[in-house]
């Protein structure tokens, strides 16, 4: 009689949830900045909305340009080197945000927004493929899938801080302003802006100190930092012979572009459908992202005995029904069909990381890189979605993410081809 495999391997569940505690800095990041997008169009209230965008564009372009050298740390040295660097390089990027604010000018914050996300690039370059070696192959698509709980955690806490600590101040602000000149006025509405991610930068450093002084290395990482070679070109051939894993890449980069492009415009869309504050606005956003957290442990839940590649379909056409609702019925029914997009994204991120890496061995290290380049998508989609709300409306800018739905549904039929136990590792 098959026993069935651990979860998580014995004796690692304290490296599996610090690693998996840092996820949640991914989903923090996002959804703080998400708003910003708007809140930005309104300080330098010259910027079109694809110019405001560029701020999503600068965040998640550091993931294309970053992934591969994070790819190299985790290869020639280790996974802690990687999540170390990445939280050392995000750091920085923290507190860059002060001197920008000095600058008054939109476009010295965007040199921010690439630090910080660059130091996300190398840290999730290293802590998915981390996640995925600890255990068996068989679980490793549902352990990812139950570490990215931890990312909509982080996002329902950064939208909470965008909601209390940053539009609402800025909405009071707004009320009292009557005295202040124009710069004056900027001035006060960047030292708001900037204050999250500050203190963020301090918390960044506490746990920086947390992951140095926890081993957190399983035993093929120590045998492989001991050779300084580094096989990039022959494990990029064969990288690119794999069409699961190149659909998989495809497929990250069209997901990421769905969700930043749904997030970043939810706002936009449930101020214009029912006519209120963008503080109040958020309530909604916070209610897409508990719908996330919840659909993802349910979806976890359910891998146990529905395949990962199936459930990717599923949840792929649900996304593209609620499309077809938010485009054309609008309304308090178009919101909650926006609200719905999230509980069908849930499970999509870390489900294309454990379909494309199986069977990748050792090139998953340097794999992992291309599907972290993936989410350039979160910088090129959303700017398409902008330039259909300047040229149309927001309503119809939803097509978008109904195209990249189906994009995804695609790759989940094709992945299902492949043998659930296919060994990853």
């Amino acid at each position: 009689m098959n026993s069935k495999p651990r979860l998580i391997s014995a004796g690692m569940w304290i490296p599996y949830m610090l690693v998996a505690s840092c996820f949640a800095w991914w989903g923090f990041a996002n959804c703080i900045t998400d708003p910003l997008v708007k809140v930005f169009k309104d300080i330098y209230n010259d910027l079109s909305h694809t110019e405001s965008a560029l701020i999503q564009f600068a965040f998640y372009a550091a993931y294309f340009c970053l992934a591969i050298p994070g790819g190299l740390i985790n290869r020639k040295f280790s996974y802690k080197h990687g999540i170390l660097s990445g939280l050392g390089i995000s750091m920085v990027g923290c507190f860059l945000f002060y001197p920008a604010s000095l600058s008054n000018n939109f476009y010295t914050f965007l040199i921010a927004f690439y630090v910080l996300a660059s130091g996300l690039a190398v840290l999730e370059t290293a802590a998915s493929p981390y996640i995925l070696s600890l255990g068996a192959a068989e679980t490793a698509t549902q352990r990812l899938n139950l570490a990215g709980a931890f990312v909509p955690t982080g996002s329902i806490v950064g939208i909470l801080i965008s909601k209390y600590f940053v539009l609402e101040r800025l909405e009071l602000l707004g009320t009292q302003s009557n005295d202040l000149s124009s710069r004056q006025l900027q001035a006060e509405q960047l030292s708001i802006v900037i204050m999250p991610y500050v203190l963020a930068g301090f918390v960044l450093v506490l746990v920086w100190l947390l992951v140095l002084s926890v081993r957190i290395q399983k035993p093929s990482d120590l045998v492989a930092s001991k050779s300084d070679k580094v096989d990039f070109i022959p494990a990029v051939k064969r990288l690119l012979g794999n069409c699961n894993y190149l659909f998989a890449v495809v497929a990250q980069f069209f997901y990421v572009g769905v969700q930043i492009s749904v997030w970043t415009f939810t706002i936009h869309y449930v101020t214009e459908q029912l006519g209120i504050k963008d503080s109040e606005a958020l309530n909604y956003q916070t209610a897409a992202l508990v719908a996330f957290m919840l659909a993802r442990f349910i979806c976890t839940g359910l891998m146990t005995f529905i395949r990962p590649s199936t459930l990717l379909l599923v949840m792929a056409l649900a996304g593209v029904g609620c499309c077809l609702v938010v485009i054309f019925v609008g309304g308090a029914v178009g919101v909650y069909a926006l609200v719905g997009i999230s509980a069908c994204m849930s499970l999509m991120f870390p489900t294309i990381f454990g379909l494309g890496t199986k069977g990748l061995g050792e090139d998953i290290k340097f794999g992992s890189s291309g599907l972290i380049m993936a989410i350039l998508g979160g910088a090129l989609i959303p700017l398409f979605q902008a330039g259909l709300v300047d040229v149309a409306n927001v309503n119809y800018s939803y097509a978008v993410p109904m195209v990249c739905f189906l994009v995804i549904a695609c790759f989940a039929l094709f992945s299902h081809r492949i043998p659930a136990s296919e060994p990853t590792t």
